[in-house]
């Protein structure tokens, strides 16, 4: 059977204003898809719909944005809504927004665990519960979690983040298996350093041998281009050659 042809395909990818979403909306585009990201900033936003519009190789699909607060669930089925309302279907739910707070259990605060923890996990329950309906209705889909290798690699200081991706990672597995009869594939993503302005960080020059976010992006597509019969329901990605 030949790869699936994403020319046509509609695709929302949240946290898609900068980092690895913004990356994914770039490649996704440039296959031909419609793209819908989302965000909370307005201004960023609108930034990164411009350089996706400006991308050289882009095809001539759709850009469109949302602001959308993933941690809320009306606001995660609104976002679905848009899609359809947009582009008529929702082919491919990439979710990909995340928070990292990186600290001491002991001095971790209440705020910063809840916002891991509702960003990285229930949020990502909320627009997969909000998209599957769809897609059912539509023959079928793709969801891709963006996990992190910090999901089975914990790390001091990381307890939240690593909580919140180890239980993003079983989600995606539960979730794989109840409904891949209905023609809809689960994957997750679990990429390893990124050079992105995740945590606050900024990509610096000596960052080169961590994966950049069009490394992930492009993992993203490959995996959307798979035949229909194959199912690589969990990817590592890891940079080639990491600091000693």
């Amino acid at each position: 059977m030949d790869m699936l042809d994403l020319e046509g395909r509609s695709a929302v990818v949240t946290g898609g204003s900068r980092g690895i979403g913004l990356a994914t909306a770039i490649a996704l585009r440039v296959a031909g898809a419609d793209v819908l990201i989302c965000g909370r900033s307005v201004d960023a936003l609108a930034s990164a719909s411009s350089r996706i519009r400006a991308e050289p190789g882009a095809m001539n699909s759709t850009v469109t944005t949302a602001v959308v607060d993933v941690r809320d669930s009306e606001q995660a089925r609104r976002l679905v809504q848009t899609s359809v309302e947009q582009f008529g279907r929702l082919d491919f739910l990439i979710n990909n927004a995340g928070v990292g707070r990186f600290a001491p259990l002991a001095e971790l605060t209440t705020d910063a665990w809840r916002e891991m923890v509702d960003t990285n996990l229930s949020g990502v329950f909320y627009c997969c519960r909000a998209a599957i309906p769809v897609m059912r209705e539509h023959g079928g889909g793709w969801i891709i979690n963006v996990s992190s290798l910090a999901a089975t690699h914990p790390f001091s200081g990381g307890s939240a983040y690593c909580a919140s991706k180890a239980g993003l990672n079983a989600l995606t597995e539960s979730l794989m298996q109840e409904v891949r009869h209905d023609g809809i594939r689960v994957s997750c993503i679990s990429p390893g350093s990124v050079d992105t302005e995740f945590a606050g960080n900024a990509p610096s020059s000596g960052s080169g041998w961590k994966l950049s976010g069009a490394d992930v992006a492009q993992a993203v597509v490959d995996l959307l281009r798979h035949p229909p019969r194959s199912l690589p329901s969990r990817v590592e990605i890891r940079p080639s050659t990491p600091r000693k």
